[in-house]
């Protein structure tokens, strides 16, 4: 029997997942995620959404409630650092301190939303960095405020046999950030040499998934679930 050609799924289209590359986006919500290989380290996690595309209908906004629609934008999930935030000591001897580290990347993201009087304004009001983000992410303060994103990434292969991409920012350079406000051209430029690691290609006995952290959004018919 020949190759049958019936029951394929239509053409692609633009994905609905945002890769690794220069983007501009708005965040949708904040959220600390256990990392399980340290005790009480955190990946903070950014869901973002890119601006509208003409003609784009993205995953729906919440499947629980249809009527508000679906994403005008791609979407993703991206780490504010490839490594989680976690107490610890460098090499040299210098003490890191998660929550302290956590702030200081939310005070920069503030900057660049222009929102430095909401951050000076959480000064001694929460008594844990989960109560922070919690804060954070309850008020809102980056709601509709699109940002320049560089993102960094590693290639995995999902359950369904397909490429997907953990996201995360990369460190800044000189002169260039991983995010700035929109149009001012100061975020770095997306190098794939850099920025991308690359799946390994090698022969496999059956599709896994076991990256660190990775999530699926290539399930068919799954839509993307917003935190």
């Amino acid at each position: 029997m020949g190759l049958s050609i019936d029951n394929l799924p239509e053409g692609g289209g633009i994905n609905k997942v945002v890769g690794p590359g220069n983007i501009t986006a708005k965040i949708n919500s904040v959220v600390l995620e256990p990392f399980k290989f340290i005790p009480d380290a955190y990946h903070l996690v950014m869901n973002i959404e890119t601006e509208p595309i003409d003609g784009f209908e993205g995953f729906m906004i919440d499947k629980e409630q249809p009527q508000l629609g679906h994403h005008k934008g791609q979407v993703g999930k991206v780490k504010a650092s490839q490594y989680a935030f976690a107490d610890g000591e460098t090499k040299t001897g210098i003490k890191i301190e998660r929550d302290r580290s956590i702030l200081i990347f939310l005070k920069n993201l503030c900057a660049s939303l222009g929102q430095e009087d909401w951050f000076k304004s959480q000064n001694n009001k929460h008594n844990t960095i989960e109560d922070f983000v919690m804060a954070f992410n309850n008020d809102r303060p980056f709601n509709e405020i699109f940002l320049d994103f560089c993102l960094a990434g590693k290639e995995y292969e999902n359950k369904s046999g397909y490429i997907s991409h953990n996201l995360w920012l990369p460190k800044s350079g000189k002169g260039s950030y991983a995010f700035t406000p929109k149009g001012t051209g100061k975020v770095m430029k997306y190098d794939e040499s850099k920025h991308l690691t690359k799946l390994d290609r090698k022969p496999i006995a059956k599709f896994d998934d076991d990256e660190v952290d990775g999530t699926d959004f290539s399930k068919a018919g799954d839509d993307f679930d917003l935190d």
